[in-house]
């Protein structure tokens, strides 16, 4: 008896405190299972039709006015439920209803119909009118499954009007998503309490990670300002040094008439590069390669200008698989530090030591990415068996990228071939490893560029037009294509470009 009164005394003071504040309790209804009347159908009664069809399509609505507005009426035929009768109000219009809505400029009306719906037990809603109303309309804010109702109970519909803007350009498009995957591992969780307890630690993840999605995007403000600094650096050496000034004044077609007459298929040629590279993660720096060693261009210079027009094209093929979603962040995060450390160590060594070295480097280079390309292409035929998880990525990356950039390529052959070939999904690899390519080929890019400068400028400026034409169809290719497509795919690119390398050795 004692704890039945506290509980009473409880809810007392919560409603004492309730005082002034709002006291409406939301409630969203099935309106489809519902019987609803509106009265008036003029541009009040529109704008109240459109909000529950909006929210409700299959709304059992009558609507009862002697004059109807022509939009509403041909918004009540696209809907089943909608009935029009066109007349005055009639008190047997409330029989059977659960719910009433009046938009006319008729108060008398609406209070007679205030004292005839308390009779019948039909809940109210009258328009600019909150001491007839039992219910209030809501601002109404919806991403996808999501349905937020906003009311400051008949106070200001204007302040909620502007808080459903707020929220509207707030929330992320992708919430339904998150709602939708949070739904199904619900429905998964049966069994013994070990397998509930994981499925727990499931929902938990994926609100950890909802909540860091913002500083999991940093990462893309650290390319951008990289990418505008370099940019920079780029623009003011090729002014003060290239840009023929005198020539300008004369005429603006010069710096066209100036470029080589390969400048086209420079140009080609990185488009189909970056085709390879950001569909397979590979293959750009040697297509790359094979066009400036034909021209006779030492190895530092052929490394430093694959890298520099790379930069901007494995940025743009980066940027795409990650909005495709073929990102792993774990992944992404155990490649990109050591990568980064091998390719400024690569450059480092390449142009301090020259050519003399590189020839023992790219064939044992070719001969263990041969080896790798062989695997890949079996393992196309073969079905997909639970293997050990790869955990020296570190020291993966790290010879990735020493071999990246003191070879000239390899970045993609050795670091996407092999965890390929450890079990791993070709999709995630490719795209995983192309995002953490930029961060890579920008240290290799900025280490050639402290030491030797920018050299053949027009080679760089055709590859990256190139290259940035063809990433984002390089990257939608990635997601779409099949588990035994890339397995092939990826082979043969990795036994051509082993054999190509291998060849040039012995010769």
């Amino acid at each position: 008896m004692d704890e039945s009164m506290d509980d009473k005394i409880t809810v007392k003071e919560a409603a004492a405190g309730n005082a002034g504040k709002n006291p409406l309790y939301p409630v969203f209804l099935k309106l489809d299972q519902l019987e609803t009347l509106l009265v008036g159908a003029g541009n009040v009664g529109l704008e109240k039709l459109q909000s529950l069809l909006s929210n409700s399509p299959d709304a059992k609505v009558t609507i009862v006015a002697p004059q109807v507005k022509e939009e509403l009426r041909r918004l009540a035929i696209k809907h089943p439920g909608c009935r029009i009768v066109e007349r005055v109000f009639e008190t047997e219009d409330l029989s059977g209803k659960d719910l009433a809505i009046l938009a006319t400029d008729n108060h008398k009306l609406h209070e007679t119909i205030r004292l005839q719906a308390d009779d019948r037990g039909v809940l109210l809603n009258v328009a600019d009118t909150p001491a007839l109303c039992d219910f209030y309309l809501g601002s109404i804010v919806q991403k996808g499954s999501l349905k937020l109702a906003i009311s400051t109970n008949g106070k200001s519909p204007t302040a909620a009007k502007r808080i459903k803007e707020v929220l509207n350009q707030s929330l992320p498009g992708e919430l339904d998503e998150v709602i939708e995957n949070l739904h199904q591992v619900r429905n998964r969780m049966n069994g013994n309490f070990e397998s509930k307890v994981k499925k727990l630690n499931d929902i938990t993840r994926v609100l950890v990670e909802d909540r860091n999605a913002a500083g999991e995007r940093k990462w893309k403000k650290i390319a951008t300002y990289s990418v505008a600094g370099f940019a920079l650096m780029l623009v003011g050496h090729f002014f003060l040094s290239y840009v023929p000034f005198r020539e300008l004044g004369n005429s603006s077609l010069e710096l066209v008439r100036s470029l080589d007459k390969n400048f086209p298929w420079m140009v080609l040629a990185g488009f189909l590069a970056q085709m390879v590279d950001g569909a397979t993660s590979m293959g750009y720096g040697v297509t790359s390669s094979i066009i400036l060693m034909s021209a006779n261009v030492p190895p530092a210079a052929i490394s430093g200008s694959i890298h520099t027009a790379e930069m901007f094209a494995s940025g743009a093929s980066g940027y795409s698989h990650y909005k495709f979603g073929n990102v792993n962040k774990k992944l992404f995060k155990a490649l990109l530090i050591p990568g980064v450390l091998g390719a400024i160590l690569g450059a480092f060594l390449l142009v301090k030591f020259g050519e003399s070295h590189i020839r023992y480097i790219r064939p044992i280079m070719a001969a263990y990415t041969f080896v790798l390309g062989i695997k890949i292409f079996i393992n196309a035929f073969r079905a997909v068996t639970a293997k050990k998880k790869f955990r020296r990525h570190g020291l993966l990356a790290g010879l990735g990228g020493f071999f990246d950039s003191f070879g000239g390529g390899g970045w993609g052959p050795i670091v996407t071939s092999t965890l390929i070939t450890k079990g791993r999904t070709p999709r995630y690899v490719v795209g995983s490893v192309s995002l953490t390519e930029f961060f890579v080929t920008l240290a290799s890019a900025l280490t050639f560029f402290t030491l030797i400068g920018v050299q053949h400028w027009q080679v760089i400026l055709a590859l990256i037009i190139g290259g940035l034409l063809a990433a984002p169809i390089a990257a939608k290719l990635s997601g779409k294509l099949p588990r035994k497509t890339s397995f092939i795919l990826l082979g043969i690119i990795v036994i051509v470009w082993s054999l190509i390398i291998l060849v040039k050795a012995i010769r």
